[in-house]
């Protein structure tokens, strides 16, 4: 049973990551745009920011997940 929810986790924090990497991306296409405002700007670039630390946080909880599912 453990095996499941172990895996089930790796799945959700796998699809986190690709989430917080789309975000990432969308935010530092608004930081690059000069016809944004500053502060926009400013804001997009600090939650680019925030996101890669989410997807790099979420990939290294679902890398955990797989290695606990599998063993």
């Amino acid at each position: 049973m453990e095996t499941i929810k172990n895996a089930g986790n790796y799945v959700a924090d796998k699809v986190n990551a690709a989430t917080s990497a789309t975000s990432k991306e969308a935010n530092k296409e608004v930081a690059k745009d000069n016809n944004a405002g500053v502060g926009t700007r400013l804001q997009a670039a600090g939650d680019a920011i925030s996101d890669k630390a989410s997807e790099k946080k979420n990939d290294a909880s679902a890398e955990a997940n797989k290695q606990k599912a599998t063993h």
